[in-house]
Parts: C-alpha cells; structure tokens; sequence
C-alpha cells in the first residue's frame, strides 16, 4: 500500500511515514500502524490512546478524500509523531502537498464537515497551516508518558 518512495520510521521516541499515498486505504493502514506504535511506546489510558488514534485518523482522511481533488495527480501524505520526553509531549503532524478547500458554511450533509473539530476537542493544541504548497495539521498532547 505504501508506495516504494515512503519512508518508515519508528523508534521509542519517534514514529513516521513519509510519502504515504493520499487514499483512504493507506490511512486506514497508517491509522493502524500508529495505533500500534502507540500501544507499544506509551503508558496511554485506552480511551485517551482512543483519542489519539482518531485525531491522528481525521487528519489523514481528511487529506485523502479532499486535498488532492483539484489536481490531476495522485498525491501524497506525511505523518511524522515525536515524544519529547522533558516536556512528557507527544507532538504529530500530518502534511500534504495538496490544496486547502475551505468546507461549505452550510454542508448538505450535516454528518459530515467535523473533523477539525474533532481534532481540536481530542488534542491538547491544535493548528493547522494553509499554503499553496500544502497543509500542515500539527497536534500536540501532553502528559505522554513512555513505558
């Protein structure tokens, strides 16, 4: 799923996937490898790991089904956690290469349009930067500690 130019990373202080295909099945993986890094690495209650997890899987589905729609090419996702022991923070970024798209005021679906929402209730800091070369989705928590 991971196509040959990613890159993998994962340590006890650091966990990353670089050049992930922009597409719902290759976040539902990442999603799950996180998931397991996560549990491995860190002492986590499971709801907050809970959280973690589908934050982290917000961002990265958001990226998959929107900033990729107005190019005619298939993009690409970045997913990079670091635990920065001092601070007991835990520190992810998701990244993409694609165009931000602004959601309707009034979505027609009203099930959908709640990510960022989400991302910002189940993180400690939340940001996202817009540009014309990407968006970057940074989401912090602290009192993380390892095992």
């Amino acid at each position: 799923m991971i196509d040959s130019m990613s890159k993998t990373v994962t340590s006890a202080e650091r966990f990353e996937r670089v050049g992930v295909p922009a597409q719902a099945n290759a976040a539902t993986t990442t999603r799950d490898d996180f998931a397991r890094w996560l549990k491995a690495t860190f002492d986590l209650d499971p709801a907050k790991a809970n959280d973690l997890v589908l934050a982290i899987y917000e961002a990265l589905a958001n990226v998959a089904e929107y900033a990729y729609l107005s190019t005619p090419y298939a993009g690409t996702m970045d997913l990079s956690a670091a635990h920065d022991a001092r601070e007991a923070a835990l520190s992810v970024t998701v990244a993409d290469r694609g165009r931000w798209r602004t959601a309707p005021s009034h979505p027609a679906d009203r099930s959908r349009g709640r990510g960022i929402a989400l991302m910002k209730a189940l993180s400690d800091r939340a940001s996202i930067q817009t540009s014309t070369t990407g968006t970057t989705v940074r989401l912090v928590w602290t009192e993380i500690h390892r095992r």
